[in-house]
């Protein structure tokens, strides 16, 4: 009775995530509910495939959700990068593990932030393996915990990276208000580097609220100027008066006590519509330089 209840729980998470996916999208756009294997050897991962119209092969994105799993917006930021000549392989990483909501939960989370950059890889070789997909012009996006996941996946000795290494490695990456944007977080455990050695190969944009109580602009902004200094190819840009979440689409502005901080704080999310408009040229773009063939040859 037990297996059977935790098997249906799971199955719940899985309808519930591509219920949510496909919300927002149109009948004329369709996506595949895709499955593969993560990199971390126990877990099969559910994402959500799009494809653009034109002819194939195609570049590609692997989108990574926040602590909140599959919502609406990830539905929404798919499209648009469909619209924009991208494949997009959504990754439902805490559905696939049961695990639903992980924001206040500590262990759930590390345990999210030890495993989904073998979610990220593992997407990674799944869309190397498809025909329709350019494999050497694949891209990695994630918001708020999975920006953290991005940090964690694109650095130089990242503990999910494969080896012997997959021929092509992500070409480009961005991070919304990402969790863990700083030395203490993105060293050991969760990646081999030591505190204020963080470096990537990976061309890195972070796109950042200054008004998030959540992920603070602060230390993230700090890290990433760091970085810069040392030679990566990273940048961060910054939204006056944006909340985390300022890239929702037809939200409202709101607070989470339910995920109050341990020093107090509680978080508040919402939009904003000129930092919405300028992530929604300014990520496609970015993206393009390096996913793009005409653009990137």
């Amino acid at each position: 009775m037990r297996i059977r209840k935790s098997i249906a729980s799971h199955l719940s998470l899985l309808f519930r995530g591509l219920f949510l996916f496909l919300l927002t999208v149109s009948p004329a756009h369709a996506y595949d509910v895709v499955s593969f294997p993560s990199l971390d050897g126990n877990t099969r991962l559910t994402a959500y495939l799009g494809k653009p119209e034109g002819r194939a092969p195609f570049p590609a994105v692997v989108l990574m959700h926040g602590c909140g799993g599959i919502s609406q917006m990830y539905s929404s930021w798919a499209k648009e990068l469909n619209d924009q000549g991208f494949a997009t392989l959504t990754v439902d990483s805490a559905g696939s593990r049961n695990l639903g909501v992980t924001c206040g939960d500590r262990e759930k989370r590390m345990r999210m932030y030890r495993e989904r950059p073998f979610d990220a890889y593992g997407a990674l070789e799944y869309l190397q393996s498809q025909d329709f997909i350019l494999p050497d012009r694949i891209g990695l996006v994630g918001w708020s915990q999975g920006g953290g996941i991005v940090l964690l996946t694109v650095v130089g000795e990242s503990i999910a990276r494969p080896v012997p290494a997959l021929r092509h490695d992500f070409v480009a990456a961005a991070a919304f208000y990402p969790a863990l944007c700083n030395d203490k977080l993105q060293s050991r455990p969760f990646t081999k580097v030591a505190p204020q050695s963080w470096s990537t190969k990976i061309p890195l944009m972070v796109l950042q609220g200054q008004a998030d109580n959540w992920t603070r602009p602060e230390p993230c902004e700090s890290f990433i100027e760091a970085a810069r200094k040392r030679g990566n190819p990273v940048s961060i840009v910054l939204y006056p008066n944006a909340y985390h979440g300022f890239d929702m689409p037809g939200e409202i502005t709101r607070t989470l006590p339910q995920y109050k901080t341990m020093t107090g704080v509680i978080p508040v999310i919402g939009p904003n519509p000129a930092a919405r408009a300028d992530a929604l040229k300014r990520l496609p773009a970015f993206l393009g330089m390096y996913l793009l063939p005409e653009k990137a040859d």
